[in-house]
């Protein structure tokens, strides 16, 4: 069978400034912060990632996570809602005083109305449920990187149509 990496390589180049840049490039200079309590899930959102070239930091807490986005203002955090020390909710908060620049994805067992609602009401680009976290977390990633709002779709309840109506890839 012919290879194609080739082909592909071309196909996922951009010219930028008079300049091929393959897009592999241009993800690894996206900083992801990874807080979850959860090795195992770490695991998989890091494997999941880092074979897209993103440059990514994990925090096993919220204190912990608060900590790393001091250190390393990421570009986008991943953020559980039940984490240790401080809830996901409450780091949210403090990171948009800390980190305001950095946009944040929820990403937690958590589905309820309420929790969905209030998250995105603290600023979350996107609220995805780890059950469907094979299927929508790169597609999240992608779509709060370009300023769009993603809620994975079983968490469409008609109670949060007025936070992610028309912002939802």
């Amino acid at each position: 069978m012919p290879s194609t990496r080739g082909r592909n390589s071309l196909e996922s180049s951009q010219k930028t400034a008079g300049r091929s840049v393959d897009a592999k490039d241009v993800t690894a200079m996206i900083r992801i912060l990874i807080a979850d309590d959860f090795k195992p899930f770490r695991i998989f959102v890091t494997s999941l990632l880092s074979a897209n070239g993103y440059v990514l930091c994990e925090a096993s807490d919220g204190l912990e996570a608060l900590g790393k986005a001091q250190e390393m203002p990421p570009d986008l955090i991943l953020l559980d809602i039940g984490l240790p020390k401080l809830n996901g909710l409450d780091v949210a908060r403090r990171l948009r005083e800390l980190v305001p620049s950095s946009k944040i994805v929820f990403f937690t067992q958590e589905n309820s109305a309420e929790v969905v609602q209030e998250a995105l009401d603290l600023g979350a680009w996107g609220y995805v449920a780890k059950s469907r976290a094979r299927a929508d977390l790169l597609a999240a990633l992608t779509t709060a990187l370009q300023g769009r709002r993603f809620v994975s779709s079983g968490l469409r309840h008609d109670r949060l149509r007025r936070a992610w109506q028309g912002h939802v890839a």
